[in-house]
């Protein structure tokens, strides 16, 4: 194998990477999905910012992963990033504030409002939270990595 050729290879866990990326991104969408059009759960408006990082992850990623491009974390990083700090700042809003009292309505759904909530502390926006954060891991470096094993 020249070096030419294998500069243009992704890194060696580069693909599992990004598949894992694309597939936490599918669960969720497909998550959010179901809650709101099967289960009736209102999403609240910070929610909504929150579906719309995470919708075109699974569209850039799908795609990045089968063309194996590794370059696309510079593009999906920013939208991880900004949907993740929404995603911090709404659990934050739901365990802090709400059992303060200071919570903050956001739209016709407050933001507080806890449609699920499994062992006592697994909420949606927690479960965004992880997401974003599972796909941010698993990308970061990526791109850099494939550069350095050329």
């Amino acid at each position: 194998m020249s070096a030419a050729s294998h500069s243009e290879q992704p890194a060696k866990g580069a693909e599992t990477r990004l598949f894992i990326a694309w597939a936490v991104s599918v669960i969720a969408t497909l998550g959010s999905l179901y809650l709101s059009e099967i289960k009736g759960f209102l999403p609240c408006d910070l929610c909504w910012f929150q579906r719309i990082f995470m919708y075109p992850l699974t569209i850039l990623l799908g795609i990045a992963y089968f063309k194996d491009d590794v370059g696309i974390a510079k593009y999906v990083l920013p939208l991880s990033f900004i949907g993740g700090g929404i995603s911090l700042y709404h659990v934050t809003i739901q365990r802090i504030f709400s059992a303060t009292g200071n919570a903050v309505a956001c739209g016709k759904v407050p933001c507080y409002t806890d449609y699920l909530n499994w062992f006592g502390f697994i909420t949606i926006p927690l479960l965004a939270l992880i997401a974003f954060i599972i796909i941010i891991v698993m990308l970061w470096g990526i791109g850099k990595t494939s550069k350095r094993s050329a």
